[in-house]
């Protein structure tokens, strides 16, 4: 298991045909040797996992990823008011070039690639 930094940058969308790196996230987790979250090392230093949110036009936010009933979440805030929902995290590897699915606080859902991944 290694402590990893990513950098997701907005991917290709009708909005932004050739994806935007003015939208991106930048996180720090733990992953283990097939690029998945190292849930046990999670759970021994969850403040670890953070995210900040770089979103051209908005202040940066700064966050956590928690572990919820149905996956997992990047969390701003207390609640679940803001939470942004990973589709299949949990199975899915993070490796460059590889594709990620987030679900916006409002409901819509965007591709993210990852463009960096080091420790």
């Amino acid at each position: 298991m290694t402590w990893k930094t990513i950098r997701l940058e907005l991917a290709r969308t009708s909005e932004y045909p050739q994806g935007s790196a003015a939208h991106a996230y930048v996180l720090r987790l733990p992953l283990d040797a097939d690029g998945l979250i190292d849930e046990e090392a999670y759970e021994a230093e969850r403040d670890r996992a953070v995210v900040r949110r770089l979103w051209l036009g908005e202040p940066e936010q700064s966050g956590v990823l928690v572990r919820k009933r149905r996956g997992w979440a990047f969390s701003y805030a207390p609640g679940d008011d803001d939470d942004e929902n990973i589709f299949h995290l949990e199975t899915h590897p993070i490796r460059l070039g590889e594709y990620l699915t987030l679900t916006e606080s409002d409901g819509e859902q965007l591709p993210f690639k990852v463009v960096h991944c080091r420790e």
